[in-house]
């Protein structure tokens, strides 16, 4: 298959430029998560 530079040059720049954020990602939203997780007695809901 033969390459394409324009094509490769234009996936690199747009994944440069790409800021999604992952829920997996280090930081403040992460540490809600895992602060969410292990708190002490989960609350119960009823129906």
């Amino acid at each position: 298959m033969k390459k394409n530079p324009r094509f490769i040059k234009s996936v690199v720049e747009t994944a440069a430029k790409s800021d999604t954020v992952m829920p997996w990602a280090r930081g403040a939203r992460r540490a809600a998560f895992i602060a969410k997780r292990t708190s002490a007695e989960p609350v119960r809901k009823t129906a």
